[in-house]
């Protein structure tokens, strides 16, 4: 499973990447927001920085609603480097953008699905990429992990190449069950993945070995 960072936030980014575990990173309108980037010259160049820090896809998505405003958009952004991935709203227009980028191999992140229905759309478009927002799902007590699990089996059923990438993901246990049921990718904050360093028992265990070392030095 790869691991994509859900941010705009260049230290985090290189945080994530220090690790030695980020495949990717995604990001949006907001998440730009959030970090002062805004202005169509201020949000292409950060894009592109990203770029610098990270080896994987990194998406980058459209504000238009309209097919001619996508994909001028979007051919806009995928000229900046072959590592962003076209992020396009599940809309009928943005279907329309995704179907488009696939035919010129150019790689797509279809976003804001919440059904099975929708997904089954995104990738017959011929999606790169297909986020579910799991964590939005809970919010309204539908469990978000099913969702993954029918997108996968019809995935599996007729062989569509489109990856699942888990979005919206809020915690650690997201990740950890992501994987267990076959998510291909996982996009949340950097504290989520940072969370599964943690167990009690590592902490102790050093503390054990540091005090048992130093006892031997006296």
């Amino acid at each position: 499973m790869k691991f994509f960072i859900d941010t705009a936030n260049l230290n985090q980014i290189q945080e994530a990447q220090d690790l030695g575990i980020l495949d990717g990173v995604t990001t949006n309108p907001s998440l730009m927001a959030k970090e002062g980037i805004t202005g169509k010259h201020n949000i292409t160049n950060h894009y592109k920085l990203i770029c610098t820090i990270v080896n994987g896809d990194v998406s980058a998505e459209v504000i238009s609603t309209d097919f001619n405003g996508m994909i001028e958009e979007g051919e806009v952004l995928a000229a900046l480097n072959p590592q962003i991935v076209v992020k396009l709203p599940m809309t009928k227009e943005g279907l329309k953008a995704t179907k488009y980028f696939s035919s010129k191999k150019i790689k797509t992140n279809v976003t804001l699905v919440f059904s099975v229905g929708q997904a089954l759309l995104a990738a017959k478009a011929g999606a790169t990429y297909v986020s579910p927002f799991i964590g939005r799902l809970d919010d309204i007590s539908t469990d978000g992990l099913n969702l993954i699990k029918a997108i996968k089996l019809i995935y599996s059923n007729y062989n569509f190449e489109t990856k699942i990438l888990a979005a919206s993901v809020r915690h650690t246990m997201h990740i950890v069950n992501c994987a267990k049921i076959g998510a291909d990718v996982i996009t949340g904050p950097l504290s989520a993945i940072e969370g599964l360093l943690k167990h009690p028992l590592t902490d102790s265990g050093l503390a054990k070995f540091l005090e048992d070392y130093n006892k031997g030095k006296l």
